[in-house]
C-alpha cells in the first residue's frame, strides 16, 4: 500500500527533474557571422548580464555543437569578487553563417586541454628558492641591482598560447619579449629556474619546445609602451643599469589562467619620467589561434599634447616597418626582419593599432633610456586603447621566412579580428 503510494509522488518528481534539466538543456547560443570571411578561432566573449536563467551555486558552462562536440568553454572573474563577469570560449565561424550552440550548467567541472597559460615565479632572496605566484607589488628600490639579485623567474611572468609565447620584464624594464615556439603544447614550468629552484637564464638555448627568442636590449620589445610630449620619449620604467626606479609602485596579478583565455593586469602607481606624474594600466590577454596577445592600456594624467608610444625593437632592422590599412578599424605595423638575436632566424614583428587614434611612426634614439625602436604614436583620449603586438617566427612557421606571407597573416588576423559577430542567448 505504502509503494503505490509513494508512486506518484516519485513520478512526480522525476518529471520535475526531467523538465529542469530539459529546460537547462535547451538554453542555446546563437553566435551570427555576417560578414564575408570565414573566422577561424574567433574569441567570443558573452557577459553574464547576456545569460538568462543562471543556476545559483558552483555550476560550470557544458557547450555543446550541433553536432554535438564539446566546445572549451571557462568562467573569468574579472573583477575578482568571486562572482564570474565573463563566459569566453573560441570557435570556427563559416562566413555569412548563425552557429548554434547548446549551453548546459554542470556541477562538475569540465577539464580541457590547456591552450593558454601563465607563468610567473619569484624568490625572496637570493640563496631562496623560486616559488609559483598569482601576484606581486614591487616599489622604486625593487630594482635587481639594488637588490643584488634577480627575484623573478624570466625576470617577470610569461604567457603563451598554442602558437607563440611572450615575457613582461616586471623588474623595471617594462619591456615585452618573445618566445618562439616549435610545439602546440606548454613550455614547461620551469623554464627559467635550475634544478635548485634558483632563477637561470636557461631559454636562451634551443629546447624541444622553443626558445626566447628577440634581441631586446634598452627597447621596449614588441608591443611596451612609453609617452612623448612634443620630441621627447618618456620610458615606462628603468633599464637594467639603475638601481631606482621612476615608478613608485608597480603591481601584477594574473587575472584568470584557463584553457582557452589567459588575462594579466599591471598597475603603474606614480609613475615620474620627468616632473609630471602618471598613473598607467595594463590588461594583457591571449587566447588559441594567433601568433599574437591582446593588450589594453590606460593613461592617467596624460594631457592633449601628449601621445601613447608602442613599440617594436628595431636593432636588426635594415628598414623602417610598413603601414597598411586594414579596413577601417586597424592600421597594420610591419616590421619582416632577422630580429632574432644574432640575426639567426627570421622574426616578423607586427603592431595591430586602431585606426582612429593612430598618428603614424617615430624613431627612438640608437642610444638612451628607450632606444633602437620604431614607436607607433597614438592620441589619447582619457579611454582605454587595445591594441595586438604579433610575432612570427620561421621555426614556428616555415612560411613566415617569405615578408609577404608574414604581411598577409597580419592583415588576416587584423580582418578575423575586426570581423563582428553577434551573440543571443536563449
Amino acid at each position: 500500500m505504502n509503494k503505490r503510494m509513494l508512486l506518484p509522488g516519485s513520478l512526480l518528481t522525476c518529471c520535475v527533474l526531467l523538465q529542469l534539466a530539459y529546460a537547462q538543456k535547451n538554453q542555446h547560443i546563437y553566435v551570427a557571422n555576417n560578414s564575408p570571411l570565414a573566422l577561424t578561432a574567433k574569441a567570443i566573449v558573452i557577459k553574464r548580464a547576456q545569460i538568462p536563467s543562471i543556476p545559483t551555486g558552483a555550476f560550470y558552462p557544458l557547450i555543446l555543437s550541433a553536432k554535438g562536440d564539446t566546445i572549451p568553454a571557462q568562467l573569468d572573474d574579472l573583477n575578482r569578487d568571486n562572482r564570474w563577469d565573463e563566459l569566453f570560449f573560441v570557435v570556427d565561424l563559416p562566413a555569412r553563417f548563425t552557429q548554434k550552440f547548446s549551453l548546459e550548467w554542470v556541477k562538475a567541472k569540465p577539464a580541457f586541454i590547456k591552450r593558454t597559460g601563465v607563468r610567473f615565479g619569484k624568490r625572496s632572496s637570493a640563496s631562496s628558492p623560486v616559488r609559483p605566484a598569482n601576484n606581486e607589488i614591487m616599489y622604486a628600490r625593487d630594482m635587481p641591482k639594488s637588490l643584488g639579485f634577480q627575484r623573478y623567474q624570466t625576470d617577470g611572468p610569461s604567457w603563451e598560447n598554442d602558437k607563440v609565447g611572450f615575457r613582461h620584464y616586471l623588474d623595471g624594464r617594462n619591456a615585452k619579449d618573445v618566445f618562439g615556439k616549435r610545439v602546440s603544447y606548454l613550455s614547461p614550468e620551469d623554464v627559467g629556474i635550475n634544478a635548485a629552484g634558483a632563477v637561470e637564464d636557461n631559454y636562451h638555448v634551443m629546447a624541444a619546445w622553443g626558445r626566447d627568442i628577440l634581441a631586446v636590449g634598452n627597447s621596449v620589445g614588441i608591443g611596451g609602451i612609453a609617452l612623448m610630449k612634443r620630441d621627447s620619449i618618456m620610458r615606462l620604467g628603468v633599464t637594467v643599469d639603475d638601481s631606482i626606479n621612476n615608478v613608485e609602485k608597480t603591481t601584477f596579478s594574473i587575472v584568470s589562467e584557463g584553457p582557452v583565455r589567459s588575462l594579466m593586469n599591471f598597475k603603474y602607481y606614480n609613475w615620474k619620467p620627468g616632473h609630471k606624474s602618471y598613473n598607467a594600466e595594463e590588461t594583457v590577454s591571449i587566447w588559441p589561434g594567433m601568433y599574437a596577445y591582446q593588450n589594453t592600456v590606460k593613461i592617467s594624467g596624460a594631457e592633449s599634447n601628449e601621445q601613447l608610444l608602442i613599440g617594436i625593437v628595431n636593432i636588426n632592422a635594415a628598414k623602417p616597418p610598413i603601414e597598411i590599412k586594414v579596413g577601417e578599424k586597424f592600421i597594420a605595423l610591419i616590421s619582416h626582419e632577422k630580429h632574432a638575436y644574432n640575426k639567426e632566424w627570421w622574426l616578423g614583428l607586427a603592431l595591430i593599432l586602431p585606426a582612429d587614434t593612430y598618428l603614424g611612426f617615430t624613431e627612438a634614439p640608437k642610444k638612451g633610456k628607450l632606444s633602437n625602436s620604431y614607436l607607433a604614436r597614438l592620441k589619447m583620449s582619457g579611454k582605454p586603447v587595445s591594441y595586438y603586438a604579433v610575432a612570427g617566427w620561421e621555426l614556428s612557421d616555415e612560411g613566415f621566412k617569405d615578408p609577404a606571407y608574414f604581411s598577409k597573416y597580419v592583415v588576416n588576423l587584423a580582418k578575423q579580428l575586426a570581423a563582428e559577430v553577434k551573440v543571443t542567448v536563449r
